[in-house]
């Protein structure tokens, strides 16, 4: 009986265990769903907005497909396996208006489903850009029975009466027509991914601005233009005085700071007032469609914008009242439910105009650069010095070898380091460099440690140090405790000063090369002797290509 009880009682042990280890696991299982069934969403960790994809921050590797690449399974076909050699975690591909909707009110998804699946066969998210009203300025991705029907779907007039290939957004059917077609596309996207979650974020339009001139003069334009400035608009501007950008707050100054009266006696006249007109209505108008689109599935929603060259008036000289820096009030009073504006490269000088998309607690996403020998160390940088949402080449499937594109090395190192850099973001413990023949060097700070970072080519010791133009160097630095540290690129050297104690030599106590298997540091090879300069320097060489280095410092008298 004794031997009966005691076999009884070790199985029923046996099956509390069991029963305990399933509820943990049951409870694991659980959580690990509740994230998995979280919709990518932007969070706050310190002063850094986070992309949640997956219950986990997400860093965007990404690159834009061509316009044209993303309508055919058969195009498409040789460019993932491209995609996936440099790297990338994203592809930003457009959605066309015309193919979802080619007859008014019946909507086609087809296409888009089986480009989906084989992102998701290749390990890709998806950012969709929606090429709805206007692409680049011009409405050429409406359908044709958008533009053939001028009178119900009326376009812009430049100042001489002549009409444009581009919706006006001051009336009503196109405002419509677009919300229903991107109404249609999210719950499409809610029905068909909303389990999987391969497409994390939304562009509504593309490059919105308006051309030749700095305004719409179409008749329903010009009856808006003398009416007042709208309420909304006057009660955003005077709560938000005092934090205005301030190119726009010069502006409004310089006129009187007026409160009330037209948009000319407010803000003057000129084509300056013209652009901020134009930039409200363009910012209600994709306001409309976005608050419309997340009532469905709410996808982060962000704007993008054709720069502004620099001495060039709005409309003639550059697509005028897009989501650009000087106008970021406007596009943030009339459009709240766009979660952040972002810049696209054509031309340089990325650390300026990151700084002017950075101001107001603006997220840096990247979604569009040229594809030149700068993006590499350019995606390194911005990771770094802004903790950017992610970065992103235009034509991405442009190059003949991707395997061998620095932009892959530069993304595979980010890949390994993603973990670490979203766990200390937010806190003043990553940098990031880029350096070039113009800018060959630059000092800041981690915790007690003053930093001077060079471009390699300073030493003198690389054949290409002796031209004329430098390739960039691009790098991340990261603290993950108060002596050590993690430098991850190309082209960088750095010497170090304490500066608590200024009297302190500070010394390099370990430096090693390796890389991240599965989260865990895996050393290549120890550096010391020639590779530290005898222990005065951490470099990685651009001729030598792109590394992670771990190292760690310490003080002596």
């Amino acid at each position: 009986m004794r031997r009966i009880l005691y076999s009884f009682s070790i199985a029923l042990m046996i099956a509390v265990f069991l029963i305990g280890c399933s509820n943990k696991d049951g409870k694991k299982i659980r959580t690990n769903q509740q994230n998995n069934n979280q919709i990518p969403h932007l969070a706050k960790q310190g002063e850094t907005t986070q992309l949640i994809v997956d219950g986990k921050p997400f860093i965007i590797l990404g690159g834009e497909l061509g316009n044209s690449s993303f309508s055919s399974l058969e195009y498409m076909a040789p460019i993932w396996p491209k995609l996936k050699a440099m790297h990338l975690n994203t592809a930003l591909a457009p959605v066309y208006w015309e193919l979802i909707e080619p007859v008014e009110g019946q909507f086609d998804f087809k296409l888009y489903d089986q480009l989906i699946l084989e992102a998701r066969k290749h390990d890709l998210k998806l950012v969709l850009l929606w090429f709805g009203s206007w692409k680049n300025s011009m409405s050429s991705h409406a359908p044709a029975w958008v533009k053939i029907n001028q009178q119900r779907f009326p376009r812009v007039k430049d100042d001489k009466g002549r009409s444009h290939e581009i919706l006006t957004p001051f009336n009503e059917e196109n405002l419509q027509a677009d919300k229903m077609a991107f109404e249609a596309l999210m719950q499409h996207i809610k029905e068909f991914d909303g389990q999987e979650k391969t497409i994390i974020m939304i562009q509504p339009e593309n490059e919105i601005g308006m051309l030749p001139t700095a305004r719409d003069y179409s008749p329903l334009a010009n009856e808006k233009f003398q009416q007042n400035v709208p309420d909304e608009l006057m009660q955003y501007l005077i709560s938000n005085k005092n934090n205005l950008v301030p190119e726009f707050k010069e502006v409004w100054a310089k006129n009187g700071d007026k409160q009330s009266g037209t948009w000319e006696d407010v803000f003057g006249k000129g084509p300056h007032t013209d652009e901020i007109f134009m930039a409200w209505y363009y910012a209600k108008f994709t306001n409309t469609v976005t608050e419309a689109g997340k009532a469905i599935y709410p996808l982060p929603m962000f704007v993008n914008a054709a720069l502004n060259r620099p001495g060039r008036l709005p409309g003639a000289g550059y697509p005028s009242a897009g989501p650009l820096p000087h106008l970021m009030d406007v596009w943030k009073a009339g459009a709240p439910s766009i979660d952040f504006l972002s810049p696209d490269f054509y031309f340089p000088n990325i650390k300026h105009w990151s700084d002017l998309y950075t101001r107001q607690g603006n997220p840096l996403f990247i979604p569009e650069h040229a594809f030149d020998n700068t993006v590499a160390a350019k995606a390194l940088f911005v990771t770094g010095h802004y903790e950017a949402i992610g970065f992103s080449p235009f034509s991405i499937e442009s190059k003949a070898h991707p395997e061998d594109e620095p932009l892959g090395k530069a993304y595979n190192l980010i890949d390994q380091l993603t973990p670490l850099i979203t766990r200390h973001h937010g806190q003043n413990k990553i940098e990031g460099l880029l350096l070039d023949k113009e800018t060959p060097q630059t000092v800041f700070q981690l915790g007690d440690y003053e930093f001077t970072a060079k471009h390699s080519y300073t030493l003198g010791y690389e054949p290409n140090s002796k031209n004329d133009v430098w390739e960039p160097a691009g790098a991340i630095i990261l603290q993950t405790t108060e002596n050590e540290f993690y430098l991850a690129g190309s082209g960088a050297v750095l010497t170090f000063k304490h500066i608590k104690n200024p009297e302190f030599t500070v010394g390099i106590l370990k430096a090693e090369e390796g890389r991240f298997e599965n989260n865990n540091w895996k050393v290549i090879r120890h550096l010391n002797g020639d590779q530290t300069h005898q222990g005065r320097h951490i470099r990685i060489m651009l001729s030598d290509g792109y590394f992670i280095q771990r190292f760690e410092l310490y003080n002596y008298e």
